[in-house]
């Protein structure tokens, strides 16, 4: 699981690589909450759960807020605007506005977690009610943009489009990429 919270990122060339990193890594971060949640009923807020409330924190603080700007920002509207493209999907407009949709209960589910986060990661006990739910939910809007909106840009973006999409993230990140002819 820290392998792939920590897995390096393709290059800012490649985004829709590093969008599929970014999956993995959140994937990680749900099997971390799934297990933290197991963890404190029998054993507290200890330090291995104290450790791994930090890190979950630490992830959703600094690069999940990075990633849905990636889409929210660069890659959706990008899509939006080839939807009557001749290689899109019919269900690429429903696809996009269920994910912004998700994203906004995501953020909710969120919020009402990350105050028992807080808490584990002080050694306070705290439930996680609603975890379980929270991560569900999140592990579908994962699987819809992993199996039909990723795969869908790869076919309709351009060489341009993912350029820009990748420049837009490294400057986000405060990153200087090397422009290439």
């Amino acid at each position: 699981m820290d392998l792939m919270i920590n897995e390096p990122f393709p290059g800012f060339n490649r985004p829709l690589e590093v969008l599929r990193t970014c999956h993995r890594r959140l994937l990680a971060c749900l099997e971390r909450l799934e297990h933290l949640h197991a963890h404190v009923p029998e054993h507290g807020a200890d330090a291995t759960a104290q450790a791994a409330a930090q890190r979950l924190l630490h992830y959703f603080y600094s690069a999940a807020p990075h990633h849905h700007a990636d889409e929210y920002e660069d890659l959706f509207p990008r899509l939006k605007r080839l939807g009557d493209h001749p290689a899109s999907h019919p269900q690429l407009p429903a696809w996009l506005d269920s994910l912004t949709a998700d994203h906004e209960a995501l953020e909710r589910g969120w919020a009402r977690l990350e105050p028992d986060l807080l808490d584990i990661a002080e050694g306070r006990p705290a439930s996680l009610a609603g975890a379980p739910e929270w991560v569900a939910r999140y592990r579908r809007h994962l699987s819809l943009k992993e199996q039909a909106v990723l795969p869908l840009a790869e076919h309709l973006l351009d060489a341009d489009q993912c350029r820009a999409i990748g420049e837009a993230m490294a400057r986000r990140r405060d990153i200087e990429i090397e422009c290439r002819a």
